[in-house]
This record gives C-alpha cells, structure tokens and sequence, in this order.
C-alpha cells in the first residue's frame, strides 16, 4: 500500500511486537474496511533483548487463539526449573517451571506472519509524533527516507520506551536499564537457567538463560552507572559460581518499566491507545511482559469490533484491562518481598515451593 500525505489511515500502530501484531491480526480480521498502519522498527541487528522464555500464562493466551508454535522458533534446551540465586547471602534454590525456550525476534517475525496482507507494514522507527487536529501525523524514517503517515487513531505498542507514551501521557515512575550480554557456550559449568540477586549491585533481578550455542547473561540495574554495576555483578556471580562467562560475543540494552502502582498503568485518552509495556502491562517481579502484551492486544481489538466512539473504545478497553492491572499489581506486590534482602532470606530458607535436586 503506498504511503503518502493523501491517505488518512483509520489507526497505526507503532510498535510490531506482540502487543502491536495480535492487535492488528484481531482486529484486521473483524474488520478488513479499516486502513490501518502497523509500523515496525525491529530487524535483526535492533532486535529487543529478551531472556525469550515463553512463560505459561502465554502459551494458555496462544491456546485460546488456537496457535500452534512452529518448531523452528524453539531453542536448545528446554527448561523444567529456575536456579535462584542470592549471590549477597549465598543461598541457591531451586523451583520447578514451564517454560518454553525460543528465539524471541524469531517468535515476533511469526506474529507479525499472522496479520492479514491488506494490513500495511511499514519498515521503519517512528521519529515524532504532532497532532494536525483530530489526525496525527506520524514521521517514520525507513531504509531509504523519513515519510510522513497521517491517522485518526494511534496505538502505542512501542515498549518501555514508547514515544507514544512519551508524547502524549505521564511516563512510567520506574525503569531500569536491562543489559545482556551473549557468550559461546563451550561447557561451562553454568546454570541453565537463574534468576539472580545481588543487593550490592542492583535491587532487582538479573538472569542466565542457555540458548543454542550461547549463555546469556542479563539483568536490569539503575540508569545510573548502569553498565559498571552489571560488570561487577558479572564478576560477583563468576566467583560465586567458580566459573567464567568467557568474552562476551554480542552485548544488548534497553529500557525495561517496573510498575509500583496503579497510576503506572495507562490504557489511553481520546483517540491514543497504549497496549503492552506501553501501558505499563508487565511483570514487575520477573519482567514477563509476552502474556500481558498479547492479551492487551486482543483486549484493545475487541474494544475497537464492540466501541463506535472512541470513547466507548476506551470505555471498553479500561473495563476489559481491569483484572490484568489487578493481577500485575500483585506482582509489584510480590516484587517487593523477593528483592527485599531480609524477606527473600526467609522466602528461600524455608524451603516453601522449592525442589531439592538430585545428587
């Protein structure tokens, strides 16, 4: 579809990940009249850094879609327990999960497979945003020039650092500033898979997860200093573990939100819709945001099929979003118990939920 000043679409979306596709997929599917825009930033070398363990509470929303994976976005190995780590207090336990292990840009480019071709998918990072009245003109520089798209509605699904966000409404309180980086794996004895704590370096949480022929190695630590406190946590857990990651091959960052509270959450105003880490809809606890992303995607489409103004759109998406933002909040809840030294020494001291591994 060509893109030029003469074509008002309906909506566009900024931002292709799972929140962005799903939305787009529904609500393209209900209603192939709507021109909309889905506008799509990622390419292999700006992929966003994910761990790329599809949590439960995903695989049920892909479930409900009636989605199957295909098996070439899975990763070796596939992991059945979580190695938590207290490198500050010297506790290690384990706990039984579910994940699946997968390429997350892999993932994201089968999403976006899923949305109907009359979509236009526009290849290219959203630059500005105006308002020209009830349109929005939206600057988008692509491979070879920076156009011009002009809609009625915009849709924000552009993560924690959402220019939509930015642009239009009050930005998250809290957010961190998660570093990865990826290593050859060469038999190190290093755990599968670990959430990692480590009060001198970070009050949140870092993690190694095996993939393919790499380990990674993240976490998320403070705007400031950032990359000094994730060096010396590297150092801290390679002598915990008696082990080395080795040089690393490919190190990435990104702006990672933690919600605290209510006010963190913001599904839109007028004509602006936030969906995903946008709105704020992610794990504060563990940084899980593939399930809430989805969800708040199918969520915002049925409110767009069911809405005919926008607000009632909002009106729908606000009610519908109401046990999401419930249920996130008491991961903000449980975050507080985990990265708190003196709570998460007895949460791991006694035991409760862990597997005791075989010798």
């Amino acid at each position: 579809m060509e893109q030029n000043d003469k074509i008002i679409y309906d909506i566009a979306v900024v931002g292709a990940g799972p929140a962005g596709a799903i939305f787009v997929k529904e609500l393209a599917e209900a209603r192939p009249d709507l021109k909309i825009a889905l506008i799509d930033g990622q390419s292999p070398d700006s992929a966003k850094p994910c761990g790329g363990l599809l949590a439960p509470d995903a695989q049920k929303i892909l479930a409900k879609f009636d989605l199957v994976l295909p098996k070439s976005i899975l990763e070796d190995p596939q992991i059945f327990a979580v190695q938590t780590i207290d490198v500050d207090q010297k506790l290690v336990r384990y706990y039984q999960r579910h994940y699946l292990n997968m390429d997350r840009y892999a993932f994201d480019r089968w999403l976006i497979s899923l949305v109907p071709s009359h979509v236009a998918l526009i290849k290219g990072r959203c630059l500005d945003i105006k308002g020209e009245g009830d349109i929005h003109a939206v600057s988008v520089k692509t491979a070879d020039e920076k156009i011009q798209l002009k809609t009625k509605a915009l849709v924000g699904a552009d993560g924690a650092g959402s220019i939509v966000r930015r642009t239009f409404f009050t930005p998250m309180r809290v957010q961190y500033v998660a570093i990865q980086q990826w290593f050859e794996n060469k038999g190190q004895k290093l755990p599968y898979y670990s959430c990692i704590f480590d009060s001198k370096t970070s009050d949140s949480c870092s993690w190694t997860i095996h993939k393919g022929n790499y380990v990674i190695f993240g976490g998320a630590f403070d705007k400031q200093g950032c990359r000094e406190a994730f060096d010396k946590q590297k150092e801290r857990l390679e002598g915990f573990l008696s082990n080395s990651f080795g040089e690393a091959v490919k190190t990435e960052a990104c702006l990672v939100s933690s919600p605290r509270g209510l006010k963190d959450y913001r599904t839109g105003k007028d004509n602006v819709f936030l969906l995903g880490e946008a709105a704020g809809f992610i794990s504060a606890s563990s940084f899980e945001g593939l399930s809430s992303a989805m969800l708040s995607g199918k969520l915002l489409a049925d409110s767009f099929i069911e809405g005919k103004a926008y607000r009632d759109i909002q009106k729908h998406y606000r009610k519908k979003t109401r046990s999401l933002r419930t249920k996130l909040r008491t991961k903000s809840i449980k975050r507080t118990f985990l990265c708190t030294p003196f709570t998460r020494k007895i949460i791991m001291k006694s035991g409760i939920q862990s597997i005791k591994p075989y010798k």
